[in-house]
């Protein structure tokens, strides 16, 4: 790689490097000049920094729109990237403004770094076309998450639920790097269009077969998709709220925009193999689809904590976005992509009111709930929304969400025998959600709370709830503001 390479490839990192020199500033400023400050203090400033980073990492993506190319194709750089890359780190500023208040740590500074580092992890993964780089990015991403998780030490739930995630994403990574060992054994390569273009040039082989069992096994972990979804309903439960957000969202994301990728790039180029070796990666997709949604909507139902019931509910959501991967046309990938993100937003929204409604009540259970809607109506209000758009209900963004999704598993290749039966699953499985979606609604409007004193939130965080509130509604309203945003390809 020569300099002109350098100079490109500092270029196209230049988002994630602009996020690692505010973390070591966070760390710089929270432990060398805000030592002896109180505690709000060094959160707020800590959290304004990331906001500040995130935010001058977005100005550089939107000032540079142009794509980059470097030499090897190890990450790519297109609109359909920048795009997600903008959507995560606005989730990422988001989720540090919900943490203002978060008093679960005593070292701000160190939970805001990490933090960044994890968005840092997401934004590579988003961008790598090479199995190495994609990774070196999920483990990134990866080993943040499970720091963060464990932040509140002195709550045993918190480390109970990282010990469980590190273990079972300990085991992922196993699983994914042999599938990409068997990838590159079989190809030469680690770059994903070589791989497809020397795959297409080979017969199908049982130990390709292993390989995508292997690789779509680590994927699953990432997406919390059935049989690989145990970690996440203790992992949500147990984790910090703003943490849990975090995971619920922008790690979503880029999970699923590196297994769009993974797709794309295999389908596209291998069309030889699209009915035969090919046909088992739909197969393993549409196995782990249909498991999710069925498994996540009826675990959902039995829950009687609100963070569990969001775990579900990601799965099953986590169900409804691999159809549309598998579906593989032309609108597919961006419907997925628009999918994840108005998920994403909605999630923070969710846990940032379970988060303010658990600093009062002291728990995330149903009861908890009872009578918001008299205790801080704008809180009742703007979870309300959260929730509807979570179940798909018009107008609000989940809607077109589900419409845009269903509609392109209607035009896939495996559409003539099963799109329509499994798209009919699908909204019933919609339904099913919305019955338990209404049980914590029940509680907020419905019955009456044995307190009587007002859920306290913060100026910021109330602000924080409503611009999301109202961004779920408008994007309802106008769908082709995201859609438009977010490319074909």
């Amino acid at each position: 790689m020569n300099s002109m390479n350098y100079a490109n490839l500092f270029t196209l990192t230049l988002p994630e490097t602009i996020l690692e020199v505010v973390s070591l500033l966070i760390l710089i400023v929270d432990l060398g000049l805000l030592r002896k400050s109180t505690h709000a203090a060094r959160m707020t400033a800590a959290s304004v920094l990331g906001v500040l980073g995130c935010g001058a990492a977005i100005l550089w993506l939107i000032a540079h729109p142009q794509p980059l190319g470097i030499s090897g194709g190890a990450l790519a750089s297109t609109p359909l990237v920048a795009a997600v890359q903008i959507g995560i780190l606005l989730l990422t500023g988001l989720v540090l403004l919900l943490s203002l208040k978060a008093e679960f740590s005593r070292n701000p500074g160190e939970f805001v770094a990490i933090v960044l580092l994890a968005t840092t992890g997401m934004m590579l993964v988003t961008a790598a076309r090479d199995l190495l780089v994609i990774f070196v990015a999920l483990e990134l991403l990866s080993l943040s998450l499970y720091v963060l998780t464990a932040f509140a030490k002195q709550a045993a739930i918190s480390a109970d639920a990282a010990l469980k995630y590190y273990l079972f994403g300990g085991m992922s990574a196993a699983m994914m790097l042999f599938g990409f060992s068997y990838l590159y054994g079989l190809t030469g390569t680690t770059n994903l269009a070589e791989i497809a273009a020397s795959l297409a040039a080979q017969p199908a082989s049982p130990l390709m077969v292993v390989a995508l069992v292997l690789v779509a096994a680590g994927f699953g972990f990432k997406v919390a998709a059935v049989p690989f979804h145990l970690w996440a309903p203790d992992t949500y439960q147990g984790a910090p709220a703003p943490v849990t957000a975090l995971i619920a969202s922008g790690s979503k994301v880029a999970s699923f925009a590196v297994l769009v990728a993974l797709t794309d790039s295999f389908l596209t180029s291998s069309q030889s193999l699209q009915a035969s070796t090919w046909s088992s990666w739909i197969v393993l997709l549409l196995c782990m689809a249909a498991g999710s949604i069925v498994l996540g909507n009826l675990a959902a139902l039995v829950q009687t904590s609100v963070r569990r019931l969001l775990a579900y509910s990601a799965i099953a959501h986590a169900g409804y976005m691999l159809l549309g991967i598998a579906a593989h046309t032309l609108q597919s990938g961006s419907a997925v992509l628009y999918y994840a993100l108005t998920y994403a937003l909605t999630t923070v929204g969710a846990f940032g009111v379970v988060a303010i409604v658990e600093r009062s009540a002291g728990s995330d259970r149903f009861d908890a709930f009872a009578g918001l809607s008299r205790r801080n109506p704008v809180l009742a209000g703007t979870m309300l929304l959260f929730l509807l758009s979570l179940a798909g209900i018009p107008p609000l963004v989940g809607f077109w969400a589900k419409f845009n999704l269903f509609a392109a598993v209607l035009r896939a290749p495996f559409a003539a025998p099963w799109g329509l039966p499994l798209v009919a699953a699908a909204l019933a499985a919609s339904a099913v959600s919305l019955y338990y979606y209404l049980q914590v609604l029940k509680r907020i409007y419905v019955l009456k709370s044995l307190q009587s004193e007002p859920v306290w939130a913060s100026f910021i965080e109330l602000g924080v709830l409503l611009v999301i509130a109202v961004s779920v509604v408008l994007l309802g309203i106008l769908p082709g503001a995201l859609s438009g945003w977010i490319p074909l390809g």
